[in-house]
């Protein structure tokens, strides 16, 4: 009978760290890193906003396909709820080649 409710605290104790909730700060980093590592997003200058899970992106970006991916990037993050993808899509820049 010991024995059971041993492994049973056990087992409690593992399936609290489990679901050990992953924080905002932990998860705008975790974000940041991920938009301005990427070659094709290229998101250093993105505005990353997180609260209680849920991660806006603000700021603009040349072509949808960046903006698209920006949103998936975020979604991989754990502890993301939910991506508000409010990035604007300018298209090239004049003077740039």
């Amino acid at each position: 009978m010991r024995f059971a409710s041993v492994l049973l605290a056990v087992l409690l104790v593992s399936f609290a760290f489990a679901q050990k909730q992953v924080s905002d700060d932990e998860i705008y980093d975790k974000v940041r890193i991920k938009l301005a590592s990427d070659r094709e997003v290229k998101g250093g200058a993105l505005e990353v906003h997180v609260k209680d899970g849920v991660v806006t992106l603000r700021g603009e970006v040349e072509r949808e396909k960046q903006k698209q991916k920006a949103a998936r990037l975020a979604r991989q993050v754990k502890g993301v709820v939910k991506v508000i993808n409010e990035l604007k899509v300018t298209g090239p820049r004049s003077g740039r080649r």
